[in-house]
Parts: C-alpha cells; sequence; structure tokens
C-alpha cells in the first residue's frame, strides 16, 4: 500500500445516477450484518500496522480505518462501501465458547479453538507476520496458550502461508501439534502456486489492489477482505489427511466432525462442526458474498453444481447441530433458523447461475450474452450476502460456460482472431488513424460509454503505447467503470489498470512461490516445473539424456530420468529406456535451488552438492534452454 496519490478523476453524471438508484433499491437500513460483524469484540491490533523484522510495512488496517470513518465518497459504490466498512473491522471477536476469531488482520481470518491444553489455530493468514500479530493480539487478551493443533480449510494461501508465523517445523516433527487438511491439500496448494503461480501473482496484483493508494479514488478492499499482505509465504505440510465427509478427530480434547468438499471453492477443501460447541466452520464455501467461480487472478473453473451439492450436504449434516456458523472470510452468523437461510441462499445463487447458463448456452447463447441479460430472482438479488462483491454474475456464467463449452463460442469469426497489438493497429487504421479513434473514444466518453471507450483505446494502446492522449482517455475510462464497481475485484483491476497506464507497472506486491511450497514438489511436480520452461523454439535441435539420482536429507535415494526431445523435457520414475548422456547424483535441496534458479551448477558441485558422470555440458545444456518467468509482465500495454 503505497502512498502515492491516487488520480482525481471525478465520478460522471452516470455514476452518480446509478448509485442514487442502488441507494434506493437495496435494503440498507438493515443493521444486522453490522451487529454480527461487531459481535463478541475484545480488543484490536493497535497500532494496525504489520511491518517484516526491516520495517517494511505489509499490512495497514488503520489505512482503511482512517478513510472509513466518513462518510461515502462519490467515487466508491454505495454497496461496495458497505462491504468495506463491515469488512474493514479488525481486532479479536469470541464467537462462541471457547472460539475466537481475528479479523481484519489478512484478507482471510484467523480462527482460534481452545482446547485442554492449549489453543487450536484454522487458517494462519497469508504472511508470518500477519498471523504472529493475529496471535498477540489473541494472547494478549486469552493468555499465553501454546498452539496445540493447525488446521488448514483448503488449498489457497491465504489459509496457510503464514503458518511458521504461529508454530516451527520442530513442534510438528516432534508431534506436539498435528496439522490437519482435505486430501490433496498439498498437490494442489503447491500447483497452483508453482506452475502457472508468476502470471496468477501478477494478476492477483490487480485483482486485490495491494499497490493502489487507500482512500476514496483508490484500494476500497476487494470484497472478500480488504487487500491481500505483502509478507512471507510459508508451508508446513499437513500431518493428518481429512479424506471422508464423517471422519472425526480430537485435537487436545476437541472433538471435529468434517465434511470433505473437493471441487467448490477450491480443488481441495472441507467443512467441519465442533459438536461439543455447536460451532460450524464452512471454510470458503459460504461466505458473505457471491464468490468467483472463476477468479479474476487466474485458476481452474470451479463446479458450482458440485458447491450447490456440498451446501445442501452441509445443512443436512449440520443443520441441527449448528449454533453458530463461521468461515474463513467475513463474520459469524448466528442461530439455527438464520444459518440454514444463509447456506441455503448461498446454495441457490450457485446452482441457479449453473442451471440458468446451461439452459441458455442449450439455446445457443454464448458466455458474453448470457452474462449480459441473466438476472438472478428478486430474493438473491435483496439478500446482501449474495451480492457480487468478490465474485459476480457477469464473470462467474462466462466461467460455467468456459467450464463445458471452452473459450471457443462456436462462431467461426472468433476462432482465429488477431492478437491484441496486431488487431490494434487494423482497428487504428480502419477507423482513420489515432486521431480520428480518439475523437470517436471522446464523444462516447461524453455520452457515458466507458466499457466502448475502455474497448476502443486499448486498440490504440496496444497500437502504440507511447501515444500519452490514448493512454490518459483509457485511464479515465478505466477510473469511472471503477468508481461504479460493486465488487471490490472489478474496481482494483479497472483502478490498477489505469494507474498502470499512467505511472508504469506496479509489479507483483504479493509472492506466493516461497521457498517452503518449492521443498513440497514431489519429484514429478519438480521436473513438470522445469519442463513449463523449457523455451520450445530454443530446444528444437536439442537432444540430450539425463539419469538422476537425488538424495534426501535422509540419506535415502530417489531414481529418476529426464529427455529433452524436439522441445520437450519429458521424465519419470526410475531409469529412461532412452540413452542417457550423463548421469548426475545431487541431494533434493540442490536439486531445487537448481531448478528455481537459486543456484548455478558450477556453485554446488564446487560444494559437492552435485556430481556429473559424463559430459561436463550435458547439465548447461539443459540449464539453457529454461526460461525464467516474469513477475512484471504487461497487461494494460502490449
Amino acid at each position: 500500500m503505497t502512498e502515492t496519490t491516487a488520480p482525481g478523476t471525478t465520478p460522471s453524471p452516470g455514476i452518480l445516477t446509478a448509485a442514487a438508484a442502488m441507494e434506493s433499491a437495496l435494503p440498507f437500513t438493515d443493521t444486522a450484518d453490522l451487529d454480527d460483524a461487531k459481535r463478541g469484540f475484545l480488543g484490536a491490533h493497535r497500532p494496525g500496522r504489520v511491518t517484516t523484522d526491516d520495517g517494511r510495512v505489509v499490512w495497514d488496517a488503520d489505512a482503511w480505518s482512517t478513510v472509513l470513518d466518513g462518510p461515502r465518497p462519490d467515487t466508491v459504490n454505495p454497496s461496495l462501501w458497505r462491504q468495506a466498512q463491515l469488512v474493514a473491522l479488525h481486532g479479536l471477536y469470541e464467537v462462541t465458547d471457547g472460539v475466537y476469531q481475528v479479523r481484519g488482520m489478512d484478507l482471510s481470518n484467523m480462527t482460534l479453538v481452545e482446547g485442554r491444553d492449549g489453543v487450536i489455530v484454522i487458517d494462519p493468514l497469508i504472511s508470518t507476520e500477519t498471523a504472529a500479530a493475529a496471535l498477540d493480539l489473541y494472547r494478549a487478551h486469552r493468555g499465553e496458550r501454546p498452539v496445540t493443533g493447525m488446521i488448514y480449510t483448503h488449498s489457497h494461501v491465504d489459509h496457510f502461508g503464514g503458518v511458521r508465523g504461529v508454530i516451527s517445523g520442530d513442534d510438528v516433527a516432534a508431534g506436539r501439534v498435528p496439522v490437519l487438511a482435505p486430501e490433496g491439500f498439498v498437490e494442489h496448494a503447491v500447483a497452483e502456486n508453482v506452475y502457472a503461480g508468476t502470471a496468477m501473482g501478477r494478476r492477483a496484483a490487480y485483482m486485490y489492489g495491494a499497490a493502489l493508494p487507500v482512500g476514496p479514488a483508490g484500494q476500497m478492499g476487494a470484497g472478500l477482505g480488504m487487500t491481500t499482505s505483502t509478507g512471507t509465504v510459508t508451508l508446513i505440510p499437513p500431518t493428518v489427511d481429512i479424506t471422508r465427509t464423517g471422519q472425526e478427530e480430537t485435537i487436545d480434547g476437541v472433538r471435529i466432525v468434517f465434511q470433505v468438499t473437493p471441487g467448490t471453492e477450491a480443488p481441495s477443501e472441507m467443512n467441519f462442526l465442533f459438536p461439543d460447541r455447536n460451532a460450524l466452520c464452512m471454510a470458503e464455501n459460504a461466505t458473505h458474498t457471491l464468490h468467483n467461480l472463476l477468479t479474476l487472478r487466474g485458476a481452474l473453473v470451479r463446479d458450482p453444481h458440485a458447491w450447490a451439492h456440498y451446501l445442501t450436504e452441509a445443512i443436512e449434516l449440520f443443520g441441527d447441530a449448528a449454533d453458530v456458523e463461521f468461515a474463513s472470510h467475513h463474520w459469524p452468523t448466528w442461530g439455527r433458523d438464520r444459518i440454514e437461510r444463509l447456506l441455503s441462499e448461498q446454495r441457490d445463487l450457485y446452482a441457479y447461475q449453473h442451471d440458468q447458463t446451461l439452459r441458455l448456452l442449450n439455446q445457443g447463447q454464448t458466455g458474453a450474452e448470457i452474462a449480459e441479460q441473466l438476472q438472478m430472482p428478486p430474493a438473491l438479488e435483496n439478500a446482501w450476502n449474495t451480492r457480487g462483491y468478490y465474485g459476480s454474475v457477469s464473470h462467474n456464467v462466462k466461467a460455467i460456460y468456459q467450464r463445458y463449452m471452452g473459450w471457443f463460442d462456436g462462431n467461426p469469426a472468433h476462432l482465429w482472431t488477431h492478437p491484441p497489438a496486431q488487431a490494434g493497429r487494423r482497428y487504428v487504421d480502419a477507423l482513420g488513424g489515432p486521431d480520428a479513434l480518439l475523437e470517436i473514444a471522446r464523444r462516447a466518453y461524453a455520452d457515458g460509454d466507458f466499457r466502448w471507450v475502455a474497448e476502443l483505446v486499448g486498440h490504440l494502446v496496444f497500437a502504440a503505447p507511447d501515444n500519452s492522449a490514448a493512454r490518459e482517455l483509457q485511464a479515465a475510462a478505466l477510473d469511472q467503470l471503477g468508481f461504479g464497481a460493486e465488487n471490490g475485484t472489478w474496481r482494483n483491476f479497472f483502478l490498477t489498470g489505469a494507474y498502470e497506464l499512467r505511472n508504469g507497472s506496479i509489479g507483483t506486491p504479493t509472492q506466493t512461490a516461497a521457498p517452503d511450497l518449492f521443498a513440497q514438489l514431489s519429484l514429478g511436480q519438480l521436473f513438470d516445473s522445469a519442463a513449463i520452461r523449457v523455451d520450445g523454439p530454443r530446444a528444437w535441435d536439442e537432444t540430450l539424456g539425463i539419469d538422476w539420482t537425488i538424495t534426501g536429507p535422509d540419506g535415502a535415494e530417489d531414481q529418476h530420468w529426464s529427455r529433452l526431445r524436439n522441445g520437450v523435457l519429458i521424465h519419470g520414475p526410475g531409469s529412461g529406456r532412452g540413452h542417457a548422456d550423463a548421469t548426475i547424483r545431487v541431494s533434493r535441496q540442490a536439486l531445487l535451488a537448481l531448478f528455481s534458479g537459486q543456484a548455478g551448477a558450477g556453485d554446488l558441485a564446487t560444494t559437492g552438492d552435485l556430481t556429473v558422470d559424463g559430459p561436463a555440458d550435458v547439465l548447461e545444456r539443459l540449464l539453457s534452454v529454461l526460461d525464467a518467468p516474469d513477475p512484471d509482465f504487461a497487461i494494460v500495454t502490449p
């Protein structure tokens, strides 16, 4: 969160009219969510800033409090403003007897459940720094209880990244702290943050607006939380897998009954009930917003049909046992009738989008066409927990279409379109050149058609990225789209795009491909991570084979083979059938350093961590065709 001055564009009359209409249509006098969000407050972390050891700020809860204390500015959608006021509340809250939450200290919540001898931590936030601060806040009010258990609800980084801020690997290895997670957790956590982690991280900078200035014309939250912390990401692997619904575990004297929900909000996820406290954790499967089915940072498309099914199952399993429901984001819900209503509305939300999208695509409509016309039932449209602060009906419907039909809408005119820069030059020429295009766009801006301005001027920016008038006009249109957006992630995308058009790239504020995640790669995943970095054309004429012996820290040895041919690195366990040009013996830690670019072959050979039996240049030839990912690639410019 930088101290940069925010753009000073004022909202257009159309934005102001739409905001007034929304204020009249939605039940802003309903204070139930505010009452729930404030209930059980025990104290805040003061000051609200969290820093690294060298003083770098990774979280600043006070920045939002200062802005949100005043009246709503015209540059913020009224519904998003309401959500930001709720989500920005930070501190320690009592949920029920022996269950506490630290909220507003990262994108996600940390929940703490007191046991016989200590406290069980659920979801230790993104960064070690914010997690440690959250635990300190809990202990300041509840005493110096040791952490006696760790639960990861699912495989997204905001639910495990801060783990080493609250427990140590030694505690886990010694058996003092069990770590529970749904089956498949490590595979999905690692794959998401390593395989496409660079691209996802760069786009997450847009989605969460972590580099935008906090303020009326800047960052106003992401709907699910305010933004992502930018500290140190870690991972300690689970020691107990939750593999089936109905599985019961006891940690520090606390009974927990689990429901596995694969393929919902995450590929590996679970809900669970504390039966002796009538407290239900819904992970990220039921929050106070419409969630993403395809997150704007990029991910696999989620399955709304399965999501709805598991919410129905949760009602059937736990509906008669839960007096309070809490989740990994937002605030709890108390009372069985209110809990069932929340879960039912969330269930209907995903089921309706799924079923209606399938109905309309079977009538021949495309994702974009369905997204433009699909309306939610009035009862869901007017329920606060179903509003699109994080996901949206628009991009969720397109995601469902993509899940079933792919990227192609069936129109042959869209089968082989020009890439953006080439298309941009053709559009500019067809419209009579840059000045003529800008004149058309300025008239559209005056008419309030900001979507068309952004699309049209985007062609000129890609055709002539140095055209300052085009960059400023597109930035101004993105400002307007951001000011009008109810969805926090859309606002952040629009305003970050405007910021970069004016100021240049902000890079990737939150780095998730951390050493702890690389360390959990299986050998197959480790070689896969190298294979996706092979520069194919550069490797077309290269043919080489290596047989590997990889030694673990305990002295155990694994055999693996790799062959590079036709620009493809293939590999597998054991010895390959094809000829190996060299045999390499390497420690697992050294192989991680080698493939992640943290160390060169010569350095590792010098330390004795790597030896080559065969031509000395074989390994260098392989490494020379591996590309380094770019965490600063352009998005709004070519």
